[in-house]
C-alpha cells in the first residue's frame, strides 16, 4: 500500500489539487494528514471537500487552535490578521459547523498501522503541538523524536522538508504542501510504501500566481504572503 503523508496545507487549494494529482499518479489509497489546513490563505472549505474523496487520517496543527481561540473571542481578529493574514476569518465564514467542529476534535497526535507499518502522527513535536524541528536542531531533539514502537515519526510545522534516520525510527518533515519555505512555486510531500518501508520525498510545481492575485485582491494582508510564495 502506498500512502502520502501531507502537511500544512493553510487554505492553499491549487497547491493541494496539484499534490492530489500527482498522488493518484503514483497510485497513492490512502492520506496521513499532520494538520494546518486553515490559516493564511482563503479556501479551507475546497480543501476539505476535494479531502473528502480520499481516504486519510488527520490530526489538529497549531492553526486548527488559532481558529479555535477567534472563534471564541473575535476580539483578536486584528491582531491575528496582521501577523498570518485573513485566512482564520475566512475559514470562520466558508466552513459549515458541522467542518469547524471536525477540525475541533481532531486529535493531536495519531498512531496508525498498515500491513506491518507502524507510524506515529504529529504537528510540531511528539511532545508539543507547536515545537519547531528543523533539520539543523540539536541532536538531542532530533533524537527525542525516535521511537521504539514505530517504523516512521511523522512531523509537520517548520514548513521544512527533511528525513533523519534514529536508532528506531525514521524521522520526516514532508514539508509544506500551502506555503513551503524551503522554494516558492512547489509544495512539499512524500510517500510511502507500507509493504517495504520505504519513502520518497517529494515536491510538485504549481502555479502560484491565481493565490497571489487574491492576496493582493484582499488588501492589506502581510506582505510576507505573498513574497514567500515566490520565494527562491
Amino acid at each position: 500500500m502506498k500512502i502520502a503523508v501531507i502537511s500544512d496545507i493553510h487554505g492553499n487549494y491549487d497547491a493541494l489539487l496539484a499534490v492530489l494529482k500527482k498522488a493518484k499518479l503514483e497510485e497513492v489509497n490512502h492520506l496521513l494528514i499532520l494538520g494546518d489546513i486553515v490559516g493564511y490563505y482563503y479556501h479551507p472549505d475546497k480543501i476539505l471537500e476535494e479531502l473528502s474523496e480520499w481516504s486519510f487520517d488527520m490530526i489538529k496543527g497549531n492553526h486548527e487552535y488559532i481558529l479555535e481561540d477567534l472563534i471564541q473571542n473575535p476580539s483578536i481578529s486584528e491582531i491575528i490578521r496582521s501577523k498570518y493574514g485573513s485566512g482564520h476569518q475566512q475559514a470562520i465564514e466558508k466552513l459549515s459547523l458541522n467542518q469547524l467542529e471536525f477540525l475541533k476534535n481532531l486529535p493531536e497526535t495519531k498512531s496508525v498501522k498498515f500491513e506491518k507499518t507502524s507510524i506515529l502522527m504529529n504537528h510540531g513535536s511528539p511532545w508539543s503541538n507547536n515545537f519547531y524541528i528543523y533539520p539543523d536542531c540539536d541532536k538531542n531533539i532530533l533524537e527525542k523524536c525516535d521511537s521504539n514502537k514505530h517504523d516512521f515519526v511523522l512531523i509537520g510545522h517548520s514548513h521544512y522538508q527533511f528525513a533523519i534516520k534514529n536508532n528506531n525510527s525514521i524521522l520526516i518533515n514532508p514539508g509544506s504542501v500551502g506555503q513551503s519555505r524551503q522554494s516558492g512555486g512547489k509544495a512539499y510531500w512524500c510517500t510511502i510504501d507500507t509493504g517495504n518501508k520505504c519513502f520518497q520525498l517529494l515536491s510538485t510545481a504549481y502555479n502560484v500566481e491565481k493565490l497571489i492575485d487574491e492576496v493582493t485582491e484582499k488588501g492589506n494582508e502581510p506582505n510576507y504572503l505573498s513574497q514567500v510564495l515566490r520565494r527562491n
